[in-house]
Order: structure tokens, then sequence, then C-alpha cells
């Protein structure tokens, strides 16, 4: 794993700008938050759509504006992505943030070619399209705009308040039947959520995106996520009730994922914040996952296995029955209004 701070600029491809470091209403309660300046590497991309044939995932498709995320959330899977750019998955994930400039031109062209096949697109999959920089690029919001303009379906996901900026365009897609958004939850403690995710928005800010998102008639869900043994799994039934009660329909989790250098830098999160059952958890999360801290295997990386896997299940299965989330489904999109300007009108394939 390279080290925290790497700062490479392979072959010259991104035009760094630094940027004063932010936070999203994220009320931390460290006493020694990390104040570093974010460094914004602006790319021009190819391609702006992602395609996956993973069966634990409901969508095919992603956009990422950004990749690395200044939210700068312990756990985060994608973190690993950074070593590509011979970055560090630690600082670097969470300050060097690279940024697509043209995706809404890039997303145009793509959804002008003859052969392109409709269906949703999810936005925020690996890292948060909402993150602080959208503040200043606007590149989520340009994004929504080209979707609303094609009449093109898109999935949200998010733990940011910024979200609530683009409500003008959101309930204009929800109306067509062309956007739902989950937003995730991952603890109602303001002092471990600094902890986990020091730059994001608070849990009151995130439940008020609910909030206001189900008043403004978008569909809208949460994701619980990650569950950690030791550190948030007794919340799972308030965090699910806290959202219901503001507004969610549908509901899901996901347990915590250590690919690669997550698993070392969550370990290191441990020893800071909870040494006295950072072996516990660990211990716990092999269980979980066959006896490693990790398993990448397709219907199990999500929920994990075991008896503690099942209870899990159980625990949240339940409480939504006694909550009505996930009753119905408020989350269908439709793909067959599809049109690109200029008057040519798609239906489903």
């Amino acid at each position: 794993m390279r080290a925290r701070g790497t700062h490479d600029n392979i072959g010259h491809r991104f035009e760094p700008i630094r940027i004063e470091a932010t936070d999203d209403n994220h009320w931390h309660q460290d006493p020694e938050p990390d104040r570093i300046a974010t460094e914004a590497r602006e790319l021009r991309a190819r391609e702006i759509i992602s395609t996956n044939d993973s069966p634990d995932v409901p969508f095919r498709q992603s956009i990422n504006p950004y990749q690395g995320c200044e939210h700068g959330c312990i756990y985060c899977f994608a973190r690993p992505s950074h070593a590509w750019q011979e970055l560090s998955p630690g600082l670097d994930f969470e300050t060097r943030i690279t940024v697509k400039t043209n995706a809404a031109e890039r997303l145009r062209a793509t959804l002008d070619r003859p052969g392109y096949r409709v269906e949703p697109i999810a936005l925020g999959v690996n890292t948060d399209a909402y993150q602080p920089l959208e503040k200043r690029y606007r590149i989520t919001r340009e994004i929504l705009q080209v979707l609303l303009e094609y009449r093109h379906p898109v999935f949200i996901i998010t733990k940011s308040a910024l979200i609530l900026r683009d409500l003008d365009l959101l309930s204009e897609l929800a109306r067509r039947r062309l956007c739902s958004v989950r937003v995730s939850l991952t603890s109602l403690d303001t002092r471990l959520k600094g902890q986990l995710e020091p730059r994001a928005s608070g849990p009151a800010a995130r439940l008020k995106i609910i909030r206001e998102l189900a008043a403004a008639g978008v569909p809208v869900g949460t994701i619980i996520a990650p569950v950690i043994p030791f550190i948030n799994d007794h919340e799972l039934e308030d965090m699910l009730c806290a959202a219901a009660a503001h507004g969610a329909r549908q509901a899901s989790w996901i347990l915590l994922r250590l690919p690669y250098e997550v698993a070392p830098l969550f370990r290191d999160w441990l020893e800071r914040y909870y040494p006295d059952r950072a072996d516990h958890v660990m211990n716990r999360v092999r269980d979980l996952r066959g006896g490693k801290a990790n398993d990448s295997r397709w219907g199990k990386r999500m929920t994990g296995e075991g008896p503690l896997a099942d209870l899990y299940r159980q625990r949240f299965r339940r409480q939504c029955r006694a909550l009505g989330l996930n009753s119905e489904d408020t989350e269908s999109l439709d793909s067959g209004q599809f049109r690109r300007p200029g008057g040519e009108q798609m239906g489903l394939f």
C-alpha cells in the first residue's frame, strides 16, 4: 500500500487546483479534525458511463462524476481505486479528487449514439456525486439537466444534504417517474458519524433530505450502510425507524466491506477510536466473511454469511415489516419516455 499523502501526477494527465478544505454540514466531534486542502484534478473523460454485470446491485449503468471523495469515510470500498493512479487509498483518496469536467458533454454524446440501450443510470455508486466539490463544479446538476432533457431514468445514492439544491430537477424527474433516491445512514450518533465520515452530512441533515424529498414527491428510501459489528449494529432498528418516520418507503442494508487496502486503514481507525474493542470487531468481521477480512463473492459480499449475518437479516426484515418499508414498489422507473432532442422517440428494446 502506498503511504498516505503521495501526490503523484503521472504523465501530467490532470490539472490540479488547490481548494481549501470544507465540510458538508458534518458536525464533526473529533477534537482535532483534519483540515487539509483538497486538490481538484480536472480531467476530460473519454467515456462517462460505466457498466457492470453484478447480481448484487439493481442497476447495470452508473456514472461517477468524481473519483475520490472528500467525505473521508474510513470504510469506503472505493478507496483502492486511487491506487490505479499511483495515489494512496488513504489521504490522497480524500484530498486528491479527480473531477470529470466534461461529464455532461460525454453523457449527451453517449445518449445520442444510435445503438444506445435505455436503462436507469445510477449516480454516486463509488463516490458521492454530491460531495463538497460539487458546490463549485455543479457537474452532477449538469448531468441531471441532460437526463431530464432526454427523459432518461436515474437512481441516486448519497449522504449529502447538497442534493436538496437540485430539488427542482429531482421533483420534475420524479413527476415523470424518472428518478428515485436512496439516502445512506450510518449512525444517528453525531460523534460516531464524525469519526467514521468526517466531512459528510450529519444524521439530522440526512433525515431532512429524506423528509424534503418525500414532501416534493421524489421516491426516497434509505441504505443502512455499512453495518459494523460492535460499532453501529445496535442502531439498525433505530435508523430504520427514523428513516421511515421522515418519509422513506424503501430500505436495504450493506455489511462492512474491507477490500484490499481498506482493511489496514479500518484497523488503524479502530485502534485510534476504539482500541478496547478493535480485536473483537475484526474477529466478528472475519466470522461474517468466512474467516477473512473481506469476501468478494457475489451473493455474499453485501451481507456476509454465518449466524451473525442471519441475525442481521432477521432483524432488518422484522423491522421493515413493522414499519411498512418495502411493502410496495415505489422505485420503478420508466425507460420508455426516452427521447433525443430533435424529435426521435425511443421505446424499450
